[in-house]
């Protein structure tokens, strides 16, 4: 148990570490073509991995199968909604602000499980919640006369995948994680298929093999996350998602001279550190 527990953790970290560089690539690319042409090829290539993958598993009968078509379906509107807001953040904010925002979606999933999941919620993981937005005002400082409007994009995104992950949840007990991984690769492929052609722009020679680092270390890290949930369990591999802001920030600091400002610090801290305590309550209280 303990080696699975173990292994679990280096596939976390290593699907971390492919979608932290797979933000620095989709930014840098995010600079010379639209947000909408590179998450159309890259989701493209995520549904060929989807269909192979399926096949293998036992059919894509089989694999997609759902008891509750509407919610997958919301579900991979939500997630690739996620994708493209997340791309346009990381060029307009830079990849240490962005990732810092998006942090505190773990915990906007505590408040939404009490209310739409009818789960309890102790009063430390609700001091928990309170100190993580006292994190994001501290980011945000909106009455700076400075205040940036487009940080209200990931804080979007936050919300988005606070809700992603509710429905994640509700859908777990009718779905295995293959039809939810199934359905959310298929849906964003057929709205980034739809939406893309109106923006289509060429790809130059020079930029194709950042396109193919793209999407495999895309296809990567959504295999990784997979086979690392399949291998530990979610509350003990969540606080080691944290770890794509840190690969992303490194990335954004040391290759696009993003800044690390005191605000972004110590919101930050606030933030990671009472989003961590709150998996470790839940996961305390899930096993009592």
């Amino acid at each position: 148990m303990k080696n699975e527990i173990k292994l679990g953790i280096i596939l976390m970290i290593l699907a971390t570490l492919c979608f932290g560089i797979m933000d620095g690539v989709s930014r840098y690319l995010a600079e010379e073509y639209n947000v909408f042409i590179i998450n159309m090829y890259r989701s493209w290539v995520l549904v060929l991995f989807v269909l192979i993958y399926s096949i293998k598993k036992g059919g894509i009968k089989q694999v997609s199968f759902s008891k509750k078509p509407l919610i997958q379906i919301i579900r991979g509107i939500l997630l690739i909604s996620c994708v493209c807001i997340g791309v346009y953040s990381f060029t307009v904010l830079g990849l240490v602000a962005a990732h810092t925002i998006i942090a505190i979606y773990p915990l906007l999933v505590l408040p939404l499980s009490y209310y739409f999941l009818n789960e309890k919620i102790g009063w430390r993981r609700w001091c928990a919640v309170f100190i993580g937005f006292l994190g994001i005002i501290i980011i945000l400082n909106p009455i700076s006369m400075s205040f940036n409007f487009n940080m209200v994009w990931p804080l979007l995104l936050a919300f988005l995948l606070a809700i992603y992950s509710i429905l994640t949840r509700n859908i777990s007990a009718y779905d295995n994680s293959e039809t939810s991984f199934f359905w959310v690769a298929i849906v964003g492929g057929i709205v980034m298929s739809v939406i893309g052609p109106f923006f289509f722009e060429l790809l130059i020679l020079r930029d194709i093999p950042w396109f193919l680092l793209l999407c495999f270390l895309s296809t990567c890290g959504h295999f990784l996350f997979i086979k690392a949930l399949e291998t530990a369990q979610a509350s003990i591999l969540q606080p080691f998602i944290y770890l794509q802001l840190l690969f992303a920030s490194i990335i954004g600091i040391w290759f696009f001279n993003d800044l690390l400002t005191l605000n972004l610090f110590l919101g930050g801290i606030l933030i990671i550190g009472s989003g961590i305590f709150a998996f470790i309550r839940t996961h305390k209280v899930e096993n009592t």
